[in-house]
């Protein structure tokens, strides 16, 4: 007998649910299709989609969704919404996965299979598995007949700039005041890669900033005395890494960028560098951001006291922030997801990650990031990887948490009353 679920379910087992007829016809459509979606997932990989250049991969998606006999949009934030079954006005439960990559194939022939069944190619894991489970889920509910009764609707969503300087942009318009579908939002479930044995139930939070020091620069030998940007930049990085963190709650502090200068025989006007905070904890990322502010102050003090002409000027810009967040403990959707993992013989783990789920957790929203299934690896580079053995597990795993999110009655009635709420409010 399957794991018990919570009484919103009547206390139906995960067994009795694989039983009915919509979701067993679904589960084993996974397995007999896995050719299809192999194809799907390579054909995706090759439309290239940068960050902030996702809008050729988000036609594709929409094309492919509506040929699936979805509703789709696009909306004004870029991002692709679908209704496998229509939109009914319920609260929804949303099945997310973000459309761009760190690197874009340069041709079509980067993205290739290897004679192993390996797919190879920069995004092919990251996220080219979470939308390819994307369009396995949408054509599976549309395929097969419904499962059941549903208190809450399903809508599924490819969203643009997860990566980088992306900021989580997608995920942020889609809980905005500018999206129709925020009040209705009421739970989470993202995909993020391939593998099933995590679930990340916990969002990390990061700060980003550009440092810029900036002087009219020289030449080396007959302007020697002018404050030299360079030279402030590396003692600013310096300052910031001599700062000693505290076990708990965990941080990071990484300088990713530094470029300035054009000749070995000249002093500088510019230069410039990346810095990456990062912590569970939002009040600790305020310090170490404070603490960023007094490196580079002071910094630029003690370049400009050692110089003898012009001074050097200083300046912080903010290019990305992630808030921190955790999942409630009396959220349904991680014992749900337990419960299945159970029904599947999947071994998984919590962890604490940056993904969209980011967004939603910090507004109280249920959210979680698992792996689509299958195998992945080099990540954020250009030798990425995937595998699909697996991959049919990991459908099913999401397949089968979504429908006990789906007749969640406490989900949907929290949400409805949190519409309501803001809806009045605004």
């Amino acid at each position: 007998m399957g794991a018990k679920l919570a009484p919103a379910h009547d206390g139906i087992s995960i067994h009795d649910l694989a039983q009915r007829r919509g979701v067993r016809e679904a589960l084993q459509w996974f397995t007999r299709e896995k050719q299809w979606i192999n194809e799907q997932h390579l054909e995706l990989c090759r439309v290239p989609a940068p960050t902030f250049l996702e809008h050729e991969r988000a036609e594709w998606m929409a094309a492919r969704l509506r040929g699936f006999g979805c509703q789709v949009g696009i909306d004004r934030g870029g991002n692709v919404i679908a209704f496998p079954w229509g939109d009914s006005g319920n609260p929804l439960v949303a099945l997310t996965a973000h459309l761009d990559t760190v690197f874009a194939p340069k041709s079509k022939e980067e993205i290739a299979v290897g004679p192993d069944g390996r797919l190879c190619g920069p995004g092919v894991s990251d996220n080219g598995a979470g939308l390819a489970a994307l369009l396995a889920v949408a054509r599976a509910a549309t395929a097969c007949p419904q499962p059941g009764e549903r208190r809450l609707e399903l809508v599924l969503v490819a969203n643009v700039g997860e990566e980088g300087e992306g900021n989580l942009n997608g995920m942020r318009h889609l809980l905005s005041s500018q999206s129709a579908l925020a009040p209705r939002l009421a739970a989470f479930l993202v995909l993020d890669g391939a593998a099933t044995d995590h679930i990340t139930s916990q969002a990390l939070g990061s700060r980003r900033y550009e440092i810029t020091f900036t002087g009219p620069g020289g030449h080396s030998w007959s302007d020697f005395g002018m404050a030299n940007p360079v030279h402030a930049l590396s003692r600013a990085v310096a300052l910031l890494s001599d700062i000693v963190l505290e076990a708990a709650p965990r941080s990071s502090l990484n300088c990713g960028v530094i470029e300035g200068g054009a000749s070995v025989n000249s002093i500088p006007q510019m230069a410039r560098a990346k810095v990456d905070i990062r912590s569970e904890s939002n009040q600790k990322m305020d310090e170490l951001v404070r603490a960023l502010n007094r490196a580079v102050e002071r910094a630029q003090q003690i370049e400009n006291e050692r110089a003898t002409l012009a001074k050097v000027t200083a300046r912080v810009k903010e290019i990305g922030s992630r808030p921190a967040g955790t999942l409630a403990a009396d959220a349904a959707i991680l014992p749900y997801l337990r419960a299945v993992d159970a029904h599947l013989g999947i071994r998984s783990y919590l962890d604490c990650s940056s993904t969209d789920a980011n967004i939603p957790l910090s507004m109280g929203i249920p959210a979680v990031a698992i792996g689509a299934g299958g195998q992945g690896g080099g990540a954020h580079t250009p030798q990425e990887w995937f595998h699909p053995e697996g991959r049919d597990l990991g459908l099913k795993r999401i397949f089968l948490t979504l429908c006990l999110l789906l007749c969640d009655a406490g989900l949907a009635g929290s949400r409805a009353i949190s519409g309501s709420s803001r809806a009045n409010s605004s």
